[in-house]
């Protein structure tokens, strides 16, 4: 008999936490088993970000924004509005993606992808029982592991991420070239965690020896309030006289066109779990150069160059603009990631652990 799996998600957006869902939900459904991804539609959505094999099960549940609402206001009511909907007896694994979902059934699995560190004392709280109540943990890396042994004395269980590799390898090239010229792209959006900022300076520094170099930024669906950190994006770029390309969410299939066609890729995260669209970038040929965390250099190794700070990513961007390097091991490494081999280690990972009776 198949399992019966619900993997629950917080969003229909391209965020790193919904496309592994997804992701993994069409390896696990190839696989035989049966999968239902359960996630909030707002603001009228009537679907995910793209189109999801038939074979998964699509249960989408309603949330209606309310004027006036705060950030702590919407996470809380998502957590009510999820939790009121989902059927748990349905299902023999309940597998939670994100703190929402987590806080929304109680009784599951955890994927932990990153850690997050909330001063609201509400959002700390939802944050601390999607750690601690779940009866077993998964995370995408070994650091974010160690994170969480470190923080909580839990043992999660490392599964790494797949990729999809092969639709950023076959992408058609030129047509974002066409559009936008010759480009350096981020891709996640503007926010703290994603360090648009100290990107920005960095480009800064780069535009002066590359001056018909652009900065395309797109991407950056979040449910957090990041409106004070994106108002000082816009005056720094006011008096930087700097005005990037702001695409925010691309299509899916637009996507891998959008990558291929760049000259370098940046990802100056200040915090990661993984680092998808990185590995994305690596199997498009393109080059990257990452923050310099314990996360990315145990995905990555020596396949991308690292900064550490503004000076360090300027530098590093441009000698990847002047000398790409052989495109070949970063490829390779995204080849070697696949969705399968995640779906089988969480089949694995599903009948070792079963699922917890609930008391």
């Amino acid at each position: 008999m198949s399992l019966r799996i619900a993997l629950l998600t917080y969003s229909t957006k391209p965020r790193g936490g919904v496309v592994h869902t997804l992701n993994l939900a069409e390896a696990l459904a190839a696989a035989g088993a049966e999968v239902t991804v359960w996630s909030l539609a707002r603001a009228g959505d009537r679907g995910f970000f793209r189109t999801v094999d038939p074979a998964v099960t699509v249960k989408l549940v309603e949330f209606v924004d309310h004027d006036g609402d705060t950030v702590t206001d919407r996470i809380v009511r998502s957590i009510e509005v999820l939790g009121r909907a989902f059927t748990p007896g349905d299902y023999d694994i309940v597998h939670a993606q994100d703190c929402i979902s987590a806080n929304a059934v109680g009784d599951c699995i955890r994927t932990i992808h990153h850690l997050d560190e909330f001063t609201t004392p509400i959002l700390a709280e939802c944050h601390e029982k999607a750690i601690v109540e779940p009866y077993a943990r998964i995370c995408v890396s070994a650091a974010v592991a160690a994170e969480v042994r470190a923080g909580w004395g839990f043992e999660p269980t490392v599964i790494p991420n797949g990729v999809d590799a092969q639709r950023f390898i076959d992408a058609t090239h030129g047509q974002w070239r066409g559009r936008l010229g010759r480009y350096l792209l981020t891709v996640g959006g503007i926010e703290p965690r994603k360090g648009t900022l100290d990107l920005l300076e960095a480009y800064r520094l780069l535009r002066r020896t590359c001056p018909d170099l652009a900065l395309v930024i797109a991407g950056g669906e979040t449910l957090f309030d990041y409106r004070d950190y994106r108002s000082a994006f816009e005056a720094r770029c006011r008096e930087l006289d700097i005005a990037p390309i702001i695409l925010g969410a691309v299509a899916d299939d637009d996507l891998p066109g959008l990558v291929k066609d760049c000259e370098v890729f940046a990802f100056p995260s200040t915090k990661e779990g993984f680092g998808l669209a990185a590995l994305e970038a690596l199997a498009a040929g393109r080059p990257v150069v990452a923050r310099d965390l314990p996360v990315l250099r145990e995905v990555f190794g020596p396949t991308v160059r690292y900064a550490a700070d503004v000076t360090g990513f300027a530098a590093e961007l441009g000698d990847a603009l002047t000398d790409p390097g052989d495109p070949g091991p970063g490829r390779a490494l995204a080849l070697s990631m696949t969705w399968a081999d995640a779906a089988r280690a969480h089949v694995d990972f599903y009948r070792e652990h079963g699922r917890k009776p609930r008391s």
